[in-house]
């Protein structure tokens, strides 16, 4: 324990040893002991030591009032500007030590901007996003449009006007999601579109031939959902229309994509099938890329994985919209991108398209 750390500051002392005395010695070991403080808590513990409310210097402007009049005035002038210079000396050394601190912080912190930056994360196209754009790159080369139409649709264009009239059986194939709507149209029902197929009248009533177009979107059934069913999924639309068109044509079309999308070993297959808004009407198949054609269980031992439909646009269709059956034809196609992007990448639960488990969606 230091000298002036014992001395005793009652009015004994203060006969022996002048104020003025005591408070050049206070002055001299605050002034020691605040050079030697490294951090802010010593210099809070030694702000209270000597600048408190029960500091030294506190203690000593209180004992003034022992000393004569005249005594007290030159013991507090000195006190007084003792402490000044204790205050003073505090800030300069709390400024000090807080630049010491950022200084050590700024060089803890500081950056190489030499070094490579790190990589930052980046999204991805989702995998039917992929497959639908594959899709439509393919017919764009040969010289098809992209079109978009409405995901709420009217009775009339997905339904009648693909020839499909009220009543008729054949709506039983689309079990249907209505929505119950009011609409500035007159009574006519609503419904969330059940195939991409609407936009065939759509387009043609708009446009005159020729008319080459594929038509990406999503299409909603009231359906249980299993390995190869969603209540919501994708379709790809195809239409051509124009003078002299035949089956021929459409064959040529679709031999084109196939060899594109799956390779140009691929073989393909026609079978007859129905569809109310094509006539003839057909699906179309690919031999099993698994297998090559000799039965396996992604082709259901067939050798043979189907595709999509198409067929020659039936001429009801086409008066619908006040084209001449007699003098335009045209083909109509449709697939499912999650069927494409199932088969190409082996994928065998459509429902996992739209888990969004990132584990599966991370792999393409």
């Amino acid at each position: 324990m230091s000298t002036l750390s014992q001395i005793s500051l009652n009015s004994s002392y203060m006969k022996k040893e002048t104020s003025t005395k005591l408070t050049e010695k206070l002055k001299i070991q605050a002034l020691k002991e605040l050079e030697s403080a490294q951090d802010l808590d010593m210099l809070q513990d030694w702000r209270i030591n000597y600048l408190g409310r029960k500091g030294k210097i506190t203690q000593i402007l209180r004992g003034l009032s022992d000393l004569s009049p005249a005594d007290r005035r030159q013991a507090g002038s000195v006190a007084n500007e003792t402490r000044k210079i204790l205050e003073s000396s505090l800030d300069a050394k709390e400024k000090d030590i807080r630049q010491t601190q950022l200084l050590t912080q700024i060089e803890q912190e500081q950056i190489d901007v030499t070094l490579p930056g790190l990589p930052s994360p980046t999204g991805k196209l989702h995998i039917i996003t992929q497959t639908l754009r594959e899709i439509c790159a393919v017919f764009s080369s040969m010289g098809f449009e992209i079109a978009e139409g409405p995901e709420v649709e009217l009775d009339r264009y997905n339904f009648e006007m693909l020839n499909i009239p009220k009543e008729h059986p054949a709506r039983d194939m689309w079990n249907t999601l209505w929505v119950d709507s009011q609409n500035d149209i007159g009574n006519e029902s609503m419904l969330l579109r059940t195939h991409t197929s609407p936009m065939q009248a759509r387009i043609m009533e708009k446009k005159t031939p020729p008319i080459r177009v594929v038509v990406p979107g999503k299409c909603y059934r009231y359906e249980a959902t299993d390995a190869t069913h969603e209540w919501h999924f994708h379709q790809v639309e195809g239409l051509v229309i124009d003078k002299g068109i035949t089956f021929a044509n459409l064959k040529s079309t679709l031999y084109e994509f196939v060899k594109i999308m799956f390779g140009q070993e691929r073989k393909i297959r026609f079978r007859c099938d129905y569809f109310p808004f094509v006539e003839p009407g057909v699906d179309m198949s690919i031999d099993c890329f698994k297998c090559n054609g000799t039965g396996c269980r992604v082709c259901s031992e067939t050798g043979w994985i189907e595709i999509m439909g198409a067929g020659i646009v039936h001429p009801n269709v086409l008066e619908s919209v006040g084209y001449d059956p007699e003098g335009i034809s045209g083909f109509a196609f449709g697939m499912g991108p999650e069927r494409i992007a199932m088969l190409k990448h082996g994928i065998e639960d459509i429902r996992h398209f739209y888990s969004n488990n990132l584990r599966f969606l991370n792999q393409f």
